[in-house]
């Protein structure tokens, strides 16, 4: 087992709408860069900005007009469903890099992603672009029917996109495409066309016969990827259900599975970020509650860290 220690909820100033709680609930990603946390939650049009340091009330950034309805199966039909967040190297008009934020693709208002431009303090600066992901899933959902992304990282030359698989007829896969198309499409304009793209499924056990699924993933300088998974009794993308267990793994830089270790408590979570700390591996992770009312945690944990 690995422990999960409790650092903080994470609490907003203010709610992101009227009879909205003040705090994110529904953490789906993360990303720790310089000084700050940036989480994204499936069911807000906005993000969160957090202090890395103490437990400050986070700030929210949106990235598009409109509202959502309060009700959850409403608010589940409309929202744009942001599952990953991703870091991305400087490229073309983004000197300082930029966040890149992405939907599931499990339905065709989920299909879109979000670029937010950083300054040298990473901070967002700007208006944050929309980006029509649909032709890009699409030609992913041909290669490997239904598509529920829920995780993506960048290494040096790679961009990893992991798909969750469900208990239905979803697979588990790592989604690996050529950075450098990534960036230059991304540079081109507000719609992405179609990347080549290899697709590697992963076997990551199961927990009472429902199996272990990614929901985030961090790239290592070394080529590994860390990644997060939880087993949940749900039978397709859209469908929510308990969460029964999660683990955290890694996956080796020749794409073979390294280890998996179940966490305890068994929370669900969606998010992570890694780095390398000596003879181990320093994890930040963030849950989503499935319940508007209660507060996403931020969690610590550490690996022991191998080598390939």
């Amino acid at each position: 087992m690995l422990k999960l220690h409790r650092i903080r909820e994470l609490t907003l100033a203010k709610p992101s709408a009227p009879g909205r709680p003040a705090h994110l609930s529904a953490a789906s990603g993360l990303v720790v860069v310089q000084s700050l946390l940036y989480v994204v939650a499936d069911d807000e049009l906005s993000i969160g900005v957090f202090p890395a340091a103490g437990n400050a009330p986070g700030e929210l950034i949106r990235f598009i007009d409109g509202e959502l309805p309060n009700s959850k199966k409403k608010r589940k039909r409309v929202k744009p469903d942001l599952e990953a967040l991703v870091l991305l190297p400087p490229f073309k008009h983004y000197k300082h890099g930029a966040l890149f934020a992405l939907g599931s693709g499990s339905r065709e208002n989920r299909r879109q992603g979000v670029l937010f431009q950083l300054d040298a303090h990473a901070r967002t600066k700007g208006d944050p672009r929309l980006i029509d992901l649909s032709p890009f899933m699409a030609a992913i959902e041909n290669e490997i029917g239904e598509l529920n992304i829920e995780g993506a990282l960048g290494t040096q030359d790679r961009f990893v996109l992991l798909q969750r698989g469900n208990r239905g007829g979803g697979i588990n896969a790592c989604i690996t495409m050529n950075l450098a198309d990534l960036l230059h499409a991304l540079a081109s304009g507000d719609f992405m066309p179609a990347i080549a793209f290899d697709v590697r499924r992963h076997d990551l056990g199961a927990i009472k016969e429902n199996p272990l699924s990614f929901t985030d993933g961090a790239a290592l300088p070394d080529g590994r990827i860390v990644f997060t998974a939880v087993a949940e009794d749900a039978d397709d993308a859209y469908s929510d259900g308990a969460c029964l267990g999660a683990v955290v793994g890694v996956i080796k830089s020749d794409g073979t599975l390294q280890s998996v270790q179940r966490l305890e408590p068994g929370a669900k979570v969606e998010g992570v970020s890694a780095r390398l700390a000596g003879d181990g591996i320093e994890l930040l992770l963030v849950s989503d509650a499935d319940d508007a009312t209660v507060a996403a945690w931020l969690y610590a944990a550490t690996l022991k860290s191998r080598t390939n």
